[in-house]
């Protein structure tokens, strides 16, 4: 089974999943955490992380996926946290900018993209890369 802990996605990667007829049989629940105070009441992110590190950060996808197999009843967890844009991107993390956090039997694994392209883009890209991600960790 499986969870998702998303935030700039807003739940397309639990849509993506659910569209797929049976998916019941392999899909236990999505948490669309768009908020810091969401992250936090949801997954149990520690404030502090989100605080020091920015919401979109290695340190809050981290938690953020192991936050959703806790509070589930899924073995497998994919988050997803950035800027989709066209707001919100810094020098440091432009429009464009995810981290993703898979969390398997194996550990915990977090990576980096910047995608181009318009908000729509950027998240559907993200939902790509985040079921691509998982789909290369599954135990074989």
């Amino acid at each position: 089974m499986m969870a998702t802990a998303e935030s700039c996605t807003g739940g397309l990667i639990a849509g993506a999943c659910t569209d797929l007829s049976g998916s019941s049989d392999w899909f236990e629940r999505g948490f669309v955490t768009y908020s810091n105070a969401a992250k936090t009441e949801l997954l149990g992110v520690p404030a502090d992380i989100i605080a020091v590190h920015g919401a979109v950060s290695e340190p809050v996808a981290r938690a953020m996926a192991a936050g959703a197999l806790v509070r589930s009843q899924a073995q497998l967890a994919v988050a997803v946290t950035g800027v989709a844009g066209p707001t919100g991107g810094s020098a440091g993390k432009p429009v464009g900018t995810v981290w993703f956090g898979w969390a398997t039997p194996q550990g915990l694994f977090t990576e980096h993209q910047r995608f181009d392209g318009d908000r729509a883009a950027v998240r559907q890209a993200t939902v790509a890369h985040a079921l691509a991600g998982l789909l290369q960790r599954l135990p074989a």
